[in-house]
């Protein structure tokens, strides 16, 4: 009999804990209606910046296996879509 009060006051202990811990969530209140669901914000429309138009090299394109592409200044300092 000592257990069956036992367990029966520490399963009401526990069920307290966590129904107190349950309702200090804002989730939970808003759902309970204890306080009032906040409005998610909505942000504003967000406008694309112009993008700089790419243009094309003037100067030729180095020959594949010419030494001039190894060494080349522009490889190194410059991307190329």
């Amino acid at each position: 009999m000592l257990n069956f009060v036992l367990g029966t006051v520490a399963g009401g202990l526990i069920a307290c804990v966590l129904t107190i811990a349950a309702a200090r969530q804002p989730e939970v209140q808003a759902r309970l209606g204890l306080i009032p669901a906040a409005v998610p914000a909505t942000l504003a429309a967000v406008t694309k910046p112009a993008e700089p138009d790419c243009v094309r090299r003037t100067e030729p394109a180095p020959k594949i296996g010419s030494q001039e592409m190894l060494f080349n200044r522009q490889r190194f300092w410059s991307v190329a879509p």
